[in-house]
């Protein structure tokens, strides 16, 4: 498999955790981000949504931290609103990420990680 594979972790998630040993288990070398220590910055999170299969909306995680910041599906729904509140709330960034040369999915459920990196 020549693409590189990119996973967006965060190691304190169950879901994000079984994305990594999916991948191992899949025999698939990845280049793991954590992106709590290194949050992506605008660009880089235009660049993922352009490859995202999913609704961009999705990439928000819905949690008590957004509900507690005073958001609503009203505040993420267009690119540009999705983008400044990731660059500003890193955490509310939705896990895992895996990116697969020119497309990304959400990891979840997890039964999407294994046939996404197979390029099923």
């Amino acid at each position: 498999m020549s693409e590189t594979i990119t996973l967006l972790h965060n190691p304190r998630c169950s879901t994000s955790r079984a994305a990594a040993e999916t991948l191992s288990d899949e025999g698939v070398e990845a280049r793991v981000m954590e992106y709590l220590k290194t949050p992506l910055d605008e660009a880089a999170l235009r660049d993922l949504i352009g490859k995202l299969e999913d609704a961009p909306t999705d990439l928000v995680r819905r949690d008590g931290f957004f509900k507690e910041l005073g958001l609503t599906d009203a505040d993420v729904e267009t690119i540009d609103q999705v983008v400044a509140v990731l660059v500003e709330h890193p955490r509310l960034m939705q896990r895992p990420v895996i990116v697969r040369g020119d497309r990304a999915i959400i990891g979840r459920p997890k039964d999407r990680v294994a046939p996404f990196v197979r390029g099923e």
